[in-house]
């Protein structure tokens, strides 16, 4: 990974995780430069991914967390923040569960978890949020029997109970790791933009048809499928990738 491209990232997890908030100010260039021990024009290249994502804003006085977030994470980092703090949530983070059931799936999502139809699943929808604003609507479906060793799964009462149950359900992943032994070891995502249907309108209060970036994501292990999930993002948010390519 290129200098300009860790500092980036560095500082892309920081906002992302909640580390940094909106209009918190970034350290001037020249303080960045002793930090990561690199060049003037490095910083500022790395600045300027930030700007070009949404992640910062920069004037005269500085470079600032953009005050409304228009660069949200990808499903990969809200994984790998699962796994590093425990939540998949960011700190300042919100998340509303307006439902979790055991439900029977749609025929693809039945196929996708390699069950009968008619079979039944746990389906998970919420809306996550920062501030006044909503930056998710999210559906998750899982096996049916991960239910038995994680009851939180179908636990739906976060938004109601949150003073009494602070972070219940943002830690499935870990749950599942330690219960089941079930560790994410594949993904893939996919991603579209389209316009926003009716019931995404009302969940993110946003005009129907609007343009939305519609995704979805599979997590998987040597036994099979953990979880298939998708997901839309209000207009002009903005998800970035990273890759890697060896021996090709």
């Amino acid at each position: 990974m290129h200098p300009y491209e860790r500092i980036a990232e560095h500082y892309r997890q920081k906002i992302r995780d909640g580390e940094l908030s909106p209009g918190q100010r970034i350290p001037p260039i020249t303080e960045l430069t002793e930090e990561h021990g690199v060049s003037r024009a490095t910083v500022r290249n790395a600045l300027q991914w930030l700007q070009a994502e949404g992640y910062v804003t920069t004037t005269q006085r500085g470079t600032f967390v953009a005050e409304i977030p228009t660069a949200g994470p990808s499903a990969r980092d809200r994984l790998l923040r699962a796994y590093r703090t425990g939540s998949i949530l960011a700190k300042g983070e919100r998340k509303i569960v307006s439902s979790a059931s055991l439900t029977v799936p749609p025929l693809y999502v039945s196929e996708l978890f390699d069950i009968d139809p008619g079979q039944r699943v746990v389906r998970r929808e919420y809306v996550t949020g920062t501030g006044s604003t909503k930056t998710g609507l999210h559906v998750d479906w899982y096996p049916a029997h991960f239910a038995e060793a994680v009851p939180d799964l179908l636990n739906d009462t976060e938004g109601q109970n949150a003073k009494e149950h602070p972070g219940r359900g943002n830690d499935l992943m870990a749950q599942i790791a330690t219960a089941l032994g079930r560790r994410v070891k594949f993904g893939r995502d996919a991603f579209h933009g389209r316009g926003a249907t009716e019931r995404e309108s009302r969940m993110l209060g946003v005009p129907i048809g609007s343009p939305v970036g519609a995704g979805a994501h599979q997590w998987s292990d040597d036994a099979g499928l953990i979880v298939y999930g998708e997901w839309v993002l209000p207009p002009r948010f903005t998800i970035g990738f990273e890759y890697t390519l060896e021996g090709h």
